[in-house]
């Protein structure tokens, strides 16, 4: 289990933070700006794209990282502390959580509060799943046998990967630095409607580039694209849960293995900052093809060399679900 910086250095390291707060002045940049601190990319891309150079947003994910595995350093306490305004998401970095509780309460903005969000539940596309299997699993449960997929249900976190929510956050990020930097009010308001209007374009690619496909079933290695597979009408079947860390049980591949032959699917997804050892088993076993499906919690050290960004991303992710569900 990930160790928590944040607990074993509640004297030392938080000391260390409260010094570097205490050089840092009142909080907002040196060069005027208004200074955020983000969670991790899509907050952090947001809050760049409605806020544009009257902000200056602190990602506290670098490239490359998990954002789950992330550990706070002291230095990481003190730019929550000194910053204007602070964007995360409640629940997916619990460290974080205590320390926005702590020194930020006052100034946080949380973008599940945005948005409506939705429960993940790992029996749900299975239970569509023929009949005969499901009896084969109710006869084991009644011989004893533990199938309780723990973990595989929740509320799923990852709201950027439906544009129309994604929408909604730089909104409520615009309007909470319009809240806080009045003098700047209308280039937020501005910034937040072509923010819109740019993934208004990309959900219109999305619709129409998968109106003619022939499959609706996703399998990924982890629960990372119920909101995609909401608002584009797919059926997401996750290997693990809503964690990347999770390792599912035999009992899980199994039946993910079962789904799969049985529906036709002919790709396992996984994704570019998780092993994709998982994918890789369950595709060996059942004859599919692995492709990169990205959640978008981190650009990898390459793309964010490359320029990459949301956007571009997200077109990538459409061409591979274009080619896995036949609307290439």
């Amino acid at each position: 289990m990930r160790r928590s910086s944040l607990l074993i250095l509640p004297i030392a390291g938080l000391a260390a933070a409260g010094t570097l707060a205490a050089c840092g002045g009142e909080g907002g940049s040196d060069d005027g700006t208004t200074s955020v601190v983000a969670a991790f990319y899509p907050l952090a891309y947001a809050t760049e794209q409605v806020g544009g150079d009257d902000v200056a947003v602190t990602n506290l994910t670098p490239a490359g990282q998990e954002p789950h595995d992330l550990e706070l350093a002291p230095s990481d306490i003190a730019a929550i502390e000194e910053a204007d305004y602070v964007v995360y998401l409640k629940g997916f970095i619990p460290e974080l959580d205590a320390a926005i509780e702590q020194y930020a309460s006052d100034k946080a903005l949380d973008v599940s509060t945005a948005v409506d969000t939705i429960g993940y539940d790992a029996t749900q596309a299975l239970a569509e799943d023929d009949h005969d299997h499901a009896e084969d699993e109710d006869h084991a449960e009644e011989e004893g046998e533990d199938h309780d997929h723990e973990g595989l249900e929740g509320t799923d976190p990852h709201v950027w990967l439906d544009p129309t929510r994604f929408a909604q956050i730089g909104t409520a990020v615009a309007d909470g630095l319009a809240g806080i930097d009045e003098a700047n009010a209308a280039d937020y308001t501005a910034a937040a409607e072509q923010f819109t209007a740019d993934l208004a374009d990309l959900d219109a690619e999305f619709t129409d580039g998968l109106a003619a496909r022939t499959s609706d079933a996703i399998v990924t290695s982890h629960a990372a694209f119920g909101y995609l597979a909401d608002r584009y009408g797919l059926t997401q079947v996750a290997i693990s849960g809503l964690s990347p860390d999770q390792e599912p049980d035999s009992q899980r591949m199994a039946d993910v293995a079962h789904y799969v032959e049985e529906n036709g699917v002919t790709t396992i997804f996984f994704e570019t900052l998780v092993s994709p050892d998982i994918a890789d088993t369950l595709a060996a076993e059942s004859g599919a093809t692995t492709a990169v499906l990205n959640p978008l919690e981190g650009l990898t050290d390459d793309q964010a060399d490359a320029g990459d960004d949301y956007f571009t991303v997200m077109r990538e992710n459409l061409a591979a679900l274009q080619t896995a569900l036949g609307a290439a």
